[in-house]
């Protein structure tokens, strides 16, 4: 056994079995250990912010971490965006990036880097094996440390840095069993202090949820708190998981312009956090404040992100003497198809009728957002948001969360801008035939950079500026870009068209892109 293979071991024994790989010669040891060790599954993608969004988008719906496998710090920079969304998401991730062997670092050969420093911004867990021999301990530290409570901002990713005369050295087996996530406990003071604020509280105290707040069990107690209370309820703008639809406690999210925010909060004197962030701004402007809720309101902690969110809430719904939720019809009402001119609206209408019980949507910038509230009144499903506004993660997840869930059919609902970011997610899906149905909204345009734009005050939109909004010229062919990676697809321009796309696309046992044509404007 070589300390590749010892690695490899050590993973699998800790319970990570799935790795989303695009290896370099830095690597080729892990490679054939990879080869060799029969409960490690091997994906390929062709770009490392793939393997990074893959990897996160798994670890949401399975709950235990996936592993990257990144070619030196180039290939650990190239997927850094996604790292940082599985950081802000929590995610427990564990990254292995292959190094020079340590005698070679000191010749600054071309591709020699500081990896631990790249990877300081978005690991909450670092290190750079010493040895072969501790390559197997190293392993299952790296996935104990990804699979630690940890607060706020620190996020979960763990990164493992493997120098190559490490990965070819003589190794040593590392016994162990399988790892669990561990969460953390809420204290009885944050209960009773909860308790105190929501009693008898009113629509002037909010109950702000995230993290597994917004589970299944986690909605359907903050519905108890809410029809004792007669408290305001919402979710953060971007949590990384959201178990919605009929038969759950429906939550709002949390608009994401600041003014939204603000009129949501108007009224507020009281904000209960579980296992969520006071409200901010998402970015700073001109004459627009930064905290986004009143200088006079009460920050009221019931549990951080890191802890049982679930139990904080039943407890607190128990010491209420709440009702237990729902007493009301489990089925929601689908809507009718759409008919005549395609727009954004009309596509979640579309995706509200039409999409199965239990699918996964993985959204990223762009229109899909705007099917939330729609499909949270229509079907049961898993929403996967964009958690740290760095786009290009929503295909990326979709693969994870597909490979982790190969029995529930996933919807991938991307902007055309962050689609092009990580396009080649197309390539994995259609190797690994994963159900995902992606729906791109086509308009062209980073709209939503047009709507910054004016946002900051700079109303005169010149030519070279409209430029850098602009995706038309020339035109991106995503029926195309699709049939060349090896998925089907189809161009929707009426909501007639986009309803018979939808409905091929859910027949086709593999993937499927549907290029659904909207205005920028919409």
């Amino acid at each position: 056994m070589n300390g590749a293979e010892s690695l490899i071991r050590g993973l699998t024994s800790a319970g990570v079995n799935v790795c989303f790989a695009n290896p370099g010669t830095s690597e080729m040891h892990m490679v054939q250990a990879i080869d060799g060790v029969n409960d490690m599954r091997a994906i390929l993608c062709l770009f490392e912010g793939v393997c990074t969004g893959a990897a996160d988008g798994y670890a949401r719906m399975k709950e235990t971490p996936a592993c990257t496998l990144l070619h030196l710090g180039a290939g650990l920079g190239n997927g850094i965006a996604n790292l940082h969304n599985a950081r802000r998401a929590s995610t427990p991730l564990v990254n292995l990036i292959g190094d020079h062997a340590a005698y070679h670092v000191h010749y600054d050969a071309p591709l020699t880097s500081d990896i631990a420093d790249i990877a300081k911004g978005v690991s909450s867990w670092i290190r750079s094996s010493a040895t072969a021999q501790g390559l197997g301990q190293d392993a299952r530290d790296a996935v104990a440390a990804a699979l630690s409570a940890n607060p706020d901002n620190v996020g979960n990713v763990a990164t493992l840095i493997i120098p190559a005369d490490c990965s070819w050295g003589a190794g040593h087996s590392t016994a162990g069993g399988r790892l669990t996530k561990q969460t953390a406990e809420v204290t009885n003071d944050g209960v009773i202090e909860a308790v105190d604020a929501l009693g008898n509280s009113g629509a002037d105290t909010l109950l702000l949820l995230d993290g597994l707040g917004l589970s299944a069990e986690g909605v359907q107690q903050a519905g108890r708190i809410v029809k004792k209370t007669g408290c305001r309820v919402f979710s953060t703008t971007f949590p990384a998981r959201v178990e919605s639809g009929p038969g759950l406690f429906p939550v709002p999210r949390m608009p994401y312009f600041p003014e939204h925010v603000m009129d949501v909060m108007g009224s507020v004197k009281k904000i209960v956090m579980a296992g969520a962030r006071a409200p901010v701004s998402f970015f700073a402007y001109p004459n627009s404040p930064s905290k986004l809720y009143s200088s006079d309101c009460d920050l009221v902690r019931l549990a951080h992100r890191h802890q049982n969110v679930e139990t904080a809430l039943k407890r607190v719904a128990d010491a209420l003497d709440a009702p237990e939720f729902p007493d009301t019809v489990s089925h929601g009402q689908r809507p009718v198809l759409p008919e005549g001119e395609l727009t954004t609206s009309k596509i979640g209408q579309a995706l509200a009728a039409m999409i199965p019980d239990k699918s996964i949507v993985a959204v990223d910038s762009g229109g899909g957002g705007a099917a939330y509230a729609t499909l949270q009144q229509s079907v049961r499903h898993t929403w996967l948001n964009l958690t740290g506004g760095s786009i290009g993660q929503g295909g990326p997840v979709s693969v994870g969360a597909a490979v982790a869930c190969p029995e529930r059919p996933v919807f991938a609902l991307l902007g055309d801008g962050g689609a092009g970011y990580t396009i080649q997610y197309l390539w994995t899906a259609a190797r690994e035939n994963l159900n995902i149905v992606t729906v791109i909204f086509s308009n062209s345009s980073y709209n939503i950079l047009d709507v910054e734009y004016h946002r900051l005050g700079v109303n005169s939109v010149g030519e070279k500026a409209a430029s850098l909004f602009d995706l038309s010229n020339p035109e991106i062919d995503w029926v195309s870009l699709a049939t060349g990676y090896g998925v089907p697809a189809a161009r929707a321009v009426t909501a007639d068209e986009f309803v018979l796309a939808l409905q091929e696309g859910m027949k086709v046992d593999g993937p499927f892109l549907i290029e659904a044509k909207v205005n920028a404007r919409d």
